[in-house]
């Protein structure tokens, strides 16, 4: 994921911003392959997987197989 997708990225459940934090990146291209985004305003976190963040609802999360 490149950390310029951050301007477009908002939280599903209430649209405020996302915030990165504890963001693993990719030595040789500089992409965030890990971490995860924090919404501004309610807290709720997604994951980012192998440079895919997951902004599936919390709920959704954990029924959804890989």
């Amino acid at each position: 994921m490149q950390e310029s997708l951050l301007e477009i990225l908002c939280c599903p459940l209430d649209k405020h911003d996302l915030e990165l934090e504890d963001a693993d990146r990719d030595d040789d291209d500089d992409e965030i392959i890990g971490g995860d985004l924090v919404c501004t305003e309610c807290g709720e976190r997604y994951p980012i997987e192998d440079g895919i963040p997951n902004l599936l609802p919390p709920d959704m999360r954990e029924e959804t197989p890989a």
